[in-house]
């Protein structure tokens, strides 16, 4: 098998057997691994070329005018946003595009051009040639990994760790595999605490300097020191890809801890079947019942499902996690409002809120891509679920002056998929929505998907598009909207991709080939029929 997963395996140039996680691994500072006589571990990239089902980009035959000439639109946008990005902003996380500059912010731990990253298998995908050569020219001489500073693990791990083993994957060149592992290292310490869930900040630094290496904390806004559903539920797919192409001990174990998060969440108790969004990384024991499938949740689930395809229908244990916790949401949190709208409420304590985030959105196209496989009556009342799920988000932008939906919306005192409240009516370049599209149109090719996706094209060429690059705007029920100043990275990694691969044949990036993490970074499936 290609991949280190819930079947038992060793390592190559290991001896610690990954057994589905269920002895706790050793921290990373003991005594190191006995040496090992047979020949350095390699990954056979060949081979895995051999075993996709499509070509990466496809065989683009048989499409019709309107749908080219859409997808080229999309990738002029990918063109505009990168050059900007290159020439005011390059090396920064992020563009200012109004003022023309570059952003850092304190996410990332020091770590900077978190764009390139994000960027590199969009502009590989989209056949961006000469772009793509910039962006890896600029990871080969100016991509630092020794630095210091706070990171949010999920974040890194996500945007960094996933964006560079997906372009890895894309290409086969070597240097995006070696950052990648190089970087997972750095984000190991964050399991050393006595549950193994791991905490949601770490220090990237070097050792001898002001900052010991390896600290973590939770966040300082997290309730009571805890740990968060949806990042530490987000790390399986990145690390079982990390521990493949490693053939290292260290990053082999480090994926038998983040299977062991399972089995804390399999023995605490779920409050009607739910998970709560808070968990102590010290007493494995939820410290709010909040439960949602929007932010501190979504991702967790997502990786739940994902995890089951990546490891071509055989992690059973992530399948029945799944169902189970989509059976609960169901029950409790799927309502439908008075005007007809189906929609996934929030859970505070048993009170239901009745509020859905713009980030809740991607559910529709997770429901879809988790029904595909499973009894026949099942498979029709999760297809029925996703696609009323996602006309609710569509109804959140089509409600809008704008056409782009806001950062929630709620259904109460007679307001529906609307934005009630002041600071939650912005749009930050967010890309759920056309996830889900993207997600429906190939597992149902019903044409309304594309059509919403391009309502969604023009209301950000019209609306977000600035003289140097994208911008989110603060208010979408305006149509004279203020600019927030900020492209964000994922609008490179996910919106324009998502967008793209909505107008692309089947086989660009196909489902029967890759699984996409949240920041939509493509990694492969382990098909297990593969002839060597």
């Amino acid at each position: 098998a290609r991949m280190a997963g819930p079947p038992a395996r060793t390592a190559p140039g290991s001896r610690q057997q990954v057994q589905g996680g269920e002895s706790r691994a050793q921290p990373a500072s003991g005594a190191p691994p006995a040496r090992e006589t047979r020949a350095p571990f390699r990954f056979d990239y060949e081979r895995f070329r051999r075993s996709l089902r499509h070509p990466v980009r496809g065989g683009r035959t048989g499409e019709d005018p309107e749908t080219r000439a859409r997808r080229m639109k999309i990738k002029e946008m990918m063109k505009f946003a990168w050059d900007n990005y290159k020439q005011y902003a390059l090396g920064k996380n992020e563009l200012r595009p109004l003022t023309r500059n570059g952003h850092i912010g304190n996410m990332f731990g020091g770590l900077r051009g978190a764009t390139v990253i994000d960027a590199l298998d969009t502009l590989y995908i989209m056949e961006l040639e000469q772009e793509f050569q910039e962006a890896k020219q600029w990871v080969e001489k100016s991509f630092d990994l020794n630095v210091n500073g706070e990171a949010s693990l999920f974040e890194v791990n996500i945007r960094y760790i996933g964006g560079l083993l997906a372009t890895y994957y894309l290409t086969g060149e070597e240097v995006f595999r070696s950052k990648a592992l190089e970087l997972g290292e750095k984000l190991l310490p964050a399991f050393n605490t006595p549950t193994g869930i791991p905490r949601g900040v770490i220090n990237l630094g070097r050792q001898g300097t002001a900052f010991p290496h390896g600290m973590s904390w939770s966040w300082g806004w997290a309730s009571a020191g805890s740990s968060i559903l949806a990042e530490f539920g987000t790390l399986h797919l990145e690390f079982l890809h990390l521990s493949e192409l490693s053939g290292n001990p260290v990053l082999v174990c480090a994926l038998s801890q983040v299977m062991n998060i399972r089995r804390v969440l399999s023995r605490v108790e779920k409050p009607q079947g739910l998970y709560p969004n808070f968990l102590s990384p010290v007493t494995g024991s939820w410290v709010q019942h909040h439960v949602s499938i929007g932010g501190l949740g979504d991702s967790f689930y997502e990786y739940l499902i994902k995890s089951w395809l990546m490891s071509d229908k055989r992690d059973s244990e992530a399948r029945k996690m799944y169902d189970d916790a989509l059976e609960a949401i169901e029950k409790h949190l799927v309502k439908k409002s008075a005007g007809g709208l189906t929609y996934i409420a929030e859970w505070r304590g048993g009170i239901l809120d009745h509020k859905m985030g713009h980030l809740a959105c991607f559910s529709g196209g997770m429901i879809a891509l988790g029904a595909q496989h499973g009894a026949e009556q099942r498979r029709q009342r999760h297809m029925e679920l996703a696609a009323e799920i996602t006309s609710t988000c569509h109804e959140s932008y089509t409600r809008s002056d704008t056409k782009l939906g806001p950062e929630a919306f709620r259904f109460d005192a007679g307001s529906e998929a609307t934005a009630t409240r002041l600071s939650e009516r912005y749009y930050i370049l967010r890309p759920e929505v056309v996830e889900s599209y993207m997600y429906l149109w190939r597992l149902t090719h019903d044409p309304k998907y594309r059509h919403w996706g391009w309502e969604v094209v023009q209301a950000l060429e019209k609306h977000c598009r600035v003289e140097a690059g994208f911008s989110g705007i603060r208010d979408v029920y305006t149509t004279t909207p203020t600019h927030d100043n900020m492209q964000q990275s994922f609008f490179l990694a996910e919106t324009l991709k998502y967008l793209y691969l909505l107008f692309c044949e089947d086989d660009v990036l196909s489902l029967e080939d890759w699984v996409f993490n949240t920041e939509a970074h493509p990694l492969p499936i382990n098909h297990t029929d593969l002839k060597a």
